[in-house]
């Protein structure tokens, strides 16, 4: 894995560039990077949306992993004639979670961005998640309620039921998210062995948010404004989907306590004995988009 920047260069004379050519991909007009960038756009008959969808994407990333959810639609056929490059993969099973855990096995990038297919995200956005990642972080999480982001697609309820599930992961896993349910996320591919995904659906996001501050892992918020579905409707239902995040978190939660009560057991031993183990790796710090360590 490679986090090195470099100044990415602003003249057109090659010999005044001292990096080989090709070694940097320049991101911005200051910031230039080796990693190579995937994103991973789940999609099913999303045809209308990709053109809006591929505009905003810098020609910078590495590929792009389109993960086809059987759909009726041309949504295959746009996306290649927008993106000649793109990588199509059929999705495995059903839901959200399933369709990026097949992208992220098609992809070869060293990062890794997560973007929906409906239009609501700005592609422009990518370079402050790799701008966070190349800087030392390894979860680039987006947040629509850090200082500098926004949403134009969330119903009074539906702020209503995230805030109270930030709430309850913040205090019982020791993170301080501003926004737990959202889905414009990068981070390094090595991240995956570590946070092991295994839901279908779209709690998919929060459980990646919970095993990161689990896993220990250097997290940092990047505002993000999130824009309105620009065809189709959504197949998110909030009071049945809230359920399901809301059994994500309290799975997580029993689980961290059966870890808990297995590793105070075989600290113990039995009566007389001294058993060494390994202690559980504690939760590094949370940085949110002011700063300010968790």
């Amino acid at each position: 894995m490679s986090s090195v920047l470099q100044p990415a260069s602003t003249g057109n004379d090659p010999s005044a560039d001292p990096t080989p050519a090709g070694k940097y991909r320049p991101v911005s007009s200051h910031l230039a990077i080796a990693p190579p960038v995937s994103v991973v756009i789940p999609a099913m008959n999303e045809a209308e949306n990709l053109p809006y969808v591929f505009k905003t994407l810098p020609d910078w990333v590495h590929e792009v992993v389109l993960v086809d959810g059987n759909s009726t639609d041309n949504t295959i056929e746009v996306a290649r004639e927008l993106w000649p490059d793109v990588k199509v993969v059929e999705q495995r099973g059903k839901g959200k979670g399933d369709a990026l855990i097949t992208g992220f096995t098609a992809c070869t990038g060293d990062i890794i961005v997560m973007v929906d297919a409906d239009g609501s995200a700005d592609g422009q956005e990518i370079v402050s998640y790799v701008s966070a990642l190349v800087s030392g972080a390894d979860f680039a999480k987006g947040s629509r309620f850090a200082n500098g982001g926004g949403t134009d697609d969330m119903t009074f309820i539906r702020k209503l039921g995230n805030r109270a599930l930030c709430a309850v992961v913040n205090r019982k896993f020791g993170a301080r998210y501003t926004d737990l349910c959202y889905g414009y996320n990068a981070f390094w591919r090595h991240c995956l062995d570590k946070i092991d995904l295994d839901c279908t659906g779209f709690e998919v996001e929060t459980l990646m948010n919970i095993r990161v501050v689990k896993a220990g892992l250097k997290v940092q918020e990047i505002p993000s404004h999130e824009y309105l579905r620009i065809h189709g409707v959504s197949n998110l239902r909030a009071v049945r989907d809230g359920l399901r995040v809301l059994r994500v978190i309290l799975d997580e939660r029993s689980n961290r306590r059966a870890l808990r009560g297995r590793t105070r057991s075989a600290t113990l031993g039995p009566v007389g004995s001294v058993t060494a183990v390994a202690p559980v790796s504690a939760v590094s710090p949370v940085v949110s988009a002011r700063g300010k360590a968790s």
